[in-house]
């Protein structure tokens, strides 16, 4: 290539449906983008869906390489893992010192941790790049969670506040993280999340369908009026959406074919293993988490329906209506609540991993663009806004106002669903977790005794200094 040939500002290496929606986006901004990918026939469609001349597609990685301005700036969507190692290894002996890369998949933000000292090491700049929205969210406007090297960071900022969602208020919904693996971490949590408020509206979707026996039009207006108020969220547009597609050729919803089981790629797993070595309690996620697991043992629940399900399952309320007004006031409470174990974590692992988050800037990114993005989240900026320094959202005294308003609610669906034996173990745990935080003094001085008493762990006593241990069995008839 000539040095009077295009030089494009920005790379992408795959080419799938959210890299080539992504280079399209920014294209559509202005900037000048090539695309690599190995099947030709897609950086075809990248330069036949480009209406502005801004885009380029490559099948062989050096003339791609050659064609970006330096220092070049590359970023990978390619699945975590492996797959990301081996794309490095390819492109480092193309690259020069100073040059940029971006891994903007979902990997464990362990690997990026390791990634970021190699290549730092090297003379590379390297970030961790969270990118929520899916693949129109890509096309449109995604929200993005940028860690790693600031000043690589700093350089891509224009084009990634550019290609951004934007808020109501207009701000892009992208911001620097943090250090490190800060990006990846966030994006972790913010799909640790996403399990949760997934898996609470498929308990909603369950109370209606099978506990109030409605059909699948008075669901979708159901989801869709509530989607019009403080339950207005991306997760609940798509579900009222989703209460209307028939597939081609057939006259009902597609939904209603679709098998109980659920797959999962592995981030909210990963999420909970790293709440638990924080000692951040999500429960609303670890039950997400094992549901989706649960719903994989189809035919062993085939074979428990038949021993245990006869009689469950129907509710018995005297007004629809106000159940329907109490199981909304319900779903908003869970949200609240896994947003708040979320952002718990987020606390937890800024202080280990030296990351210092600012929530408030996380919250504002979540606003627009991304999976968990809703209407609550603007409640949330604003807690965070007014005070930095919030340990727990939980503690804001607009939060507290908003929760104590629909609490009510939730005590009300769960002692009836539990009594009708639907399951509901994402609203349980929500309501749960709330009730233990609430608590000025849990039942854990039991656990404490029982542990001194067969361990020797010993204990702490209430106004006393020092650890004690006590041999019960001396005051006992044992």
């Amino acid at each position: 290539m000539s040095d009077t040939e295009k030089k494009y500002a920005f790379g992408m290496i795959g080419l799938g449906t959210m890299g080539r929606n992504l280079l399209l986006n920014i294209g559509d901004h202005g900037f000048a983008g090539a695309g690599f990918d190995k099947d030709a026939s897609k950086g075809e469609l990248l330069e036949k869906e480009d209406k502005n001349g801004n885009l380029k597609g490559f099948s062989e990685v050096e003339p791609f390489i050659a064609s970006l301005s330096r220092p070049r700036s590359v970023m990978m969507l390619v699945p975590a893992g492996k797959p990301v190692d081996d794309v490095i290894a390819e492109l480092l002996p193309l690259l020069d010192k100073g040059d940029i890369l971006i891994d903007g998949g979902n990997s464990h933000f362990t690997d990026t941790n390791r990634r970021v000292e190699e290549l730092e090491d090297k003379g590379f700049h390297f970030f961790g790049m969270g990118v929520s929205g899916g693949a129109d969210g890509a096309r449109r406007g995604p929200s993005i969670m940028p860690g790693g090297d600031k000043q690589a960071y700093e350089i891509m900022k224009p084009i990634l506040e550019a290609i951004a969602a934007k808020a109501e208020d207009g701000a892009p919904c992208v911001t620097y993280c943090g250090p490190g693996a800060a990006g990846h971490f966030v994006k972790m949590v913010h799909n640790g999340i996403e399990y949760g408020m997934m898996q609470l509206i498929a308990e909603t979707y369950e109370i209606l369908k099978n506990g109030l026996k409605l059909d699948n039009t008075r669901i979708q207006q159901i989801f869709a009026e509530w989607n019009e108020g403080r339950l207005k969220s991306f997760l609940m547009e798509v579900t009222k959406d989703i209460f209307l597609y028939k597939a081609p050729g057939t006259d009902h919803l597609l939904v209603d074919d679709i098998k109980d089981e659920a797959r999962a790629k592995g981030t909210g797993k990963w999420t909970s293993q790293v709440a638990m070595d924080l000692q951040a309690p999500i429960p609303t996620v670890d039950t997400a988490v094992a549901m989706r697991d649960l719903s994989k043992y189809k035919q062993l629940r085939v074979e428990a329906a038949k021993l245990y399900a006869q009689d469950a399952g129907t509710l018995s309320v005297a007004d629809t209506d106000k159940f329907i007004a109490e199981l909304e006031q319900a779903l908003y409470f869970t949200f609240i609540i896994s947003y708040a174990q979320g952002l718990q974590l987020l606390t937890n692992a800024s202080v280990e991993y030296k990351y210092d988050l600012n929530l408030a800037e996380i919250a504002k990114i979540w606003r627009a663009g991304c999976i968990i993005r809703s209407q609550v989240l603007y409640n949330i900026y604003d807690a965070y806004t007014a005070n930095p320094a919030l340990q727990h959202l939980l503690l804001d005294g607009g939060v507290a106002k908003l929760v104590n308003e629909v609490v009510p609610g939730i005590r009300s669906v769960i002692s009836q669903t539990v009594a009708a034996g639907i399951a509901t173990p994402a609203y349980a745990s929500s309501l749960s977790y709330f009730e233990a935080f609430r608590s000025a003094r849990m039942p854990s001085n039991v656990i404490q005794a029982q542990r001194d008493f067969f361990g020797a762990h010993t204990y702490e006593l209430i106004g006393k200094e020092g650890v004690f241990h006590t041999e019960w069995t001396a005051n006992t008839n044992n």
